[in-house]
């Protein structure tokens, strides 16, 4: 370029700042060009040979503006000095000269035809990544487990026939009671997840007890990649400090404790003065309730649940405190179906006879019975009516039976009353859990503990340690075991929990420096990233720590089922502490037995404690739900023994009440189980059918390639990290400031779901991360690569033909909720003709252009578009033009496809409706309503081009 192509006056536009607005020339020397750009308020100095700027050149007939915000329709070009002066005609037929130095600075070119003529060309390679963008993003969009892939979890069929049954309603209230170990967070977060992703919810207040905080918190960071606001009253009162007005409004997503909120009248009105999409609360069997006194805490979340949309509920024993405790806790999701509790009581007795007929239709003779059997089809027309049990009758008769019992048992669970706003799982119908094998390991008692054991405490009692002084690791039995066996089992990794945090300190210290085993420590003093570096190291597959020393809060939150040995240096008291520690590796996807290891002292109170967790109540060998229902009944001789020694008559004599008390427990559990419920919480053949979609949109291959294009486009550093992970790093060349999702420190991330599995310091990358799905956002909701320039080799054609390729999409502006791309029969139009008008979409595809198109250098491009300006204004306006007649058709099908899909949603909601009075009128509401806003929008939906590549044969 020239330095008298830059000339005080004119007009250009940055290539890599579109942002900045309409440039003017104001110094010209010294090889150097000094561009000021009034919009933005800012000026760049360019080298004259190779500044990254393109000359504005409207041509007759263009509209633009003057400095003053007048349109006008330009007439007349007149060049002068260098410079354009526009002639033309505002919208009232008043004509206007218009200088170029007096056009409006803050034109911004965005669509394609437009950038194209201001000069504003792509490289290639930014052209195939836009489109390949927008064919992935309709393609997840589009997928029946949209929102449901995205986090770091097992595909478990239980947990996303949940997460998929419950997120695709409209505010969903639901309570979750899956049995310890299924995993009620992971559903709670995939529900959570899915309604933020599809535009169904924005603000979250999550509510736990104050324990799980920290472990709540890092579970949705790490598993779903949602970080959460942690709230308490320091940081109100910071930010009540700071000026803000309501500090709930500070974030969008806020999880706090109970207590917290538990009797605090002025953050509930904070709370309650903010607007909220959803509401989960953990542990819900803590709200207390009784008609005459309900809890603070339940009072509470009443308040908070009669206003905000959507509430979860979660807890493992939804009917251990009681049917009336039960009864209250469906009462929040829903006041006006659970109104009284003497009808919830007689609704109860009816689904047990409802049970009674599935569990006929389940025996070896259902076939008959349904076929044949007067009585029980003369009780099955009484609960679905003559119409629809006559024909199941029929089909029975035909050769269909086994669909006619299917279809006969969905009918009888649509009917169950608590079975659409209750969903539980439990061990008994899902299978993949590990045995628990308990190896004790008695040891003699220090001489400094025997004859002084009457002066401590009971928490000095179970924790030796902490009075043996500060030399203890020398003569504690339990340590000289540990050093043994850790020697003895070398190849086998052992996690180790203990009580105290000073404890694993020393202990991890003893070992590694003194004992030279392969170890790490994980305790609520480290800093997080410190914390995730010892998982991390304990759970590499090659280079990994032997045992990972935990304290009992450093161990919350965190799942090692990839080690088999469980080491218990001290036993809690608590037998719900005591299912936590063996939960850390008694989880689904445990591939070998699991050791429980329990060293201590011979008729100590460990020993007294181990015998009544073993053979009282059965805590380490099996589950013990009931276990602080038996705690709280025996508390006070447990901790008597404790305390004074064991008086053996006494201590026989509590054992056999224990296993008394445990047994009745566990049989009114059993008898009162509900397999209708859990029947209605899985059924199994869609459960394999969600995770199978889920599969299939995983896509790892597609989304390896697509994001390493992405990568390098951006200007991230990527370097392979293994077979399955790679190293990102932000670099100085990145095209934007920052990538979202990406830290500034840079991440090590996996493609593989079980790499991400094992190693929690990884980030996993799929297609609903946030790295991929903000990159994603970033291409399609701005230029990038919207142009594009190549020279093509194509025998047929004549060199110097001119081809034009114009991509449309069908464009609509609606709610995120509505997610129209699911009725979209296709991503994008594509229209390819020559300078003649030829329709060559058929003839020329994609990979013809994307693999024989060659690069053009800027300056040849731009003035080839110069040139060819209104020979290709001419392409692309039949190019348009062919595209609009394609248009009605697109439309047509959308329509009728959401038709289709949005009646049967709809009659089935309101069929169900009729029989189960646990749908809310507002959700049928609401689902006609969208479904009027869907078929509207899709009616009047536009093609747009979104791309515009230009080739030109070569010979």
């Amino acid at each position: 370029m020239a330095v008298t192509d830059f000339i005080p006056g004119q007009r250009w536009i940055s290539n890599t700042e579109a942002e900045l607005g309409l440039g003017m020339v104001t110094t010209n020397a010294d090889r150097r060009v000094t561009i000021v750009y009034p919009a933005a308020e800012d000026e760049r100095t360019y080298a004259t040979d190779n500044a990254p700027v393109s000359r504005v050149e409207y041509p007759v007939g263009d509209t633009v503006s003057n400095s003053a915000g007048i349109q006008i329709e330009i007439t007349e070009r007149i060049e002068k000095n260098g410079c354009f002066i526009y002639i033309g005609n505002d919208a009232d037929g008043e004509e206007h000269i218009v200088p170029e130095i007096d056009l409006d600075s803050h034109v911004q070119f965005n669509r394609p035809q437009d950038r194209l003529f201001a000069g504003q060309v792509d490289k290639l390679s930014r052209y195939k990544l836009r489109l390949n963008t927008l064919e992935h993003q309709h393609a997840q969009q589009k997928s029946e487990t949209y929102g449901l892939s995205g986090g770091r979890v097992q595909l478990l069929p239980h947990q996303f026939y949940i997460a998929h049954e419950v997120a695709n309603r409209y505010a969903p209230r639901v309570l979750l009671a899956d049995e310890v170990g299924l995993g009620k967070t992971i559903e709670a977060g995939l529900i959570l997840h899915q309604q933020l992703i599809s535009g169904r919810a924005k603000r979250v207040l999550i509510t736990v007890p104050d324990s799980l905080v920290y472990q709540w918190l890092i579970e949705m960071m790490r598993r779903f990649n949602l970080h959460f606001s942690i709230m308490d009253d320091l940081r109100c009162t910071a930010l009540e400090m700071s000026g803000s007005e309501n500090p709930f409004d500070s974030a969008q997503l806020i999880l706090c404790g109970q207590s917290f909120i538990n009797n605090n009248a002025t953050r509930v009105e904070q709370i309650l003065a903010c607007e909220w999409d959803m509401l989960i609360v953990d542990e819900a069997h803590h709200l207390v309730w009784s008609e005459d006194a309900p809890s603070p805490l339940y009072t509470t979340i009443e308040m908070l649940a009669n206003v905000i949309p959507s509430l979860l509920l979660l807890t493992a024993t939804p009917e251990q405190l009681g049917l009336e405790s039960h009864f209250a806790r469906l009462r929040l999701l829903d006041p006006d179906r659970y109104s009284s509790l003497e009808q919830f009581r007689e609704e109860q007795e009816h689904y047990t006879e409802v049970n009674a007929l599935v569990q006929k239709l389940l025996a070896e003779n259902g076939i008959a019975q349904l076929s044949s059997d007067a009585q029980f089809q003369a009780e099955l027309n009484s609960f679905l009516g003559e119409e629809t049990a006559t024909k199941l009758i029929a089909d029975a008769q035909e050769e269909n039976a086994e669909e006619a019992i299917q279809q006969c048992i969905n009918h009888l669970l649509d009917r169950h009353g608590t079975g659409r706003v209750l969903f539980r799982n439990t061990r008994d119908a899902v299978h993949g859990f590990p045995q628990r094998i308990l190896i004790p390991h008695p040891l003699p008692m220090p001489d400094e503990l025997s004859s002084e054991m009457v002066d401590f405490s009971l928490d000095e009692i179970l924790k030796p340690e902490s009075v043996l002084g500060d030399d203890w690791l020398e003569f504690d039995s339990r340590v000289e075991w540990l050093d043994g066996w850790l020697k003895a089992h070398r190849h086998e990794k052992t996690l180790l929990i203990c009580a105290k945090a000073e404890t694993a300190q020393a202990l991890e210290e003893h070992l590694r420096l003194r004992k030279g085993v392969r170890s790490a420590m994980f305790h609520e003093k480290m800093t997080l990233i410190n914390r995730d570096r010892a998982a991390a190291y304990f759970a590499d597959t090659e280079e990994y720590a032997q045992v990972l020393i935990c304290s009992e809060i450093g161990s919350e939150g965190r799942n090692f089922q990839f080690a088999q040995h469980l080491i218990m240096f001290d036993l809690p008291l608590n037998p719900d502490l005591l299912e936590q520690r063996i939960g850390r590796l008694d989880r689904i996807g445990q591939k070998n037995d699991v050791q429980i290891h329990i060293p201590y002292y011979e008729d100590s109170a460990q020993a007294i404690l181990l015998r009544w967790f073993d053979e009282g109540i059965n805590a380490f060998r099996h589950t013990c739900p009931a276990g602080q229902a038996l705690f709280t009944q025996f508390e006070d001789t447990l901790v008597g023994l404790l305390l004074d020694g064991a008086d053996e008559e006494t201590f026989e004599t509590l054992i056999v009440e224990s296993q008394q008390a445990s047994q009745k427990i566990l049989l009114e559990m059993q008898q009162g189980r509900d397999r209708l419920l859990e029947m209605s919480s899985c059924r199994p053949e869609q459960a394999a059918q969600l995770i199978e979609s889920v599969e299939d949109t995983e896509n790892r291959h597609q989304l390896v390639e697509y994001m390493e294009h992405v990568f390098d486009q951006f200007g991230v550093d990527q370097q392979t990290n293994g077979l399955h992970s790679v190293i990102l790093q932000p670099t100085d060349q990145m095209i934007y400031h920052r990538v979202p999702g990406l830290p500034d420190e840079g991440c090590t991330a996996t493609f593989s779901r079980e790499e991400a599995l094992s190693r929690e310091d990884m980030q996993f990358l799929n297609w609903e991360h946030p790295m991929v799905t903000g990159a994603m956002e970033m291409i399609t909701g701005s230029e990038f690569g919207n142009t594009a320039i190549c020279t093509v080799k194509l025998p047929p054609l004549a060199p110097g033909t001119l081809l034009v390729e114009a991509v449309f999409v069908l464009y609509c502006a609606a709610p995120r909720h509505l997610n129209l791309q699911r009725y979209q029969p296709q991503a994008t139009v594509r229209v390819v003709l020559d300078n003649n008008g030829n329709n060559l979409s058929a003839i020329i595809t994609p990979n013809h252009l994307n693999k024989l198109g060659e690069r053009v250098k800027r300056h040849a491009a731009q003035n080839l578009i110069r040139h060819g300006r209104e020979q290709i204004s001419g392409v692309l306006s039949k190019a348009e033009n062919v595209a609009q007649a394609q248009q009605e058709k697109l439309i047509e099908s959308a329509v009728s496809k959401a038709t289709t899909i949005l009646n049967e949603e709809v009659e089935r909601l309101e069929a169900l409706s009729k029989v189960n009075p646990s749908i809310r009128a507002e959700e049928i509401t609401q689902l006609r309503a969208d479904r009027a806003s869907i078929l509207e929008l899709l009616g009047a939906a536009k093609l747009k081009m979104d791309a515009v590549r230009v080739a030109v044969v070569s010979d």
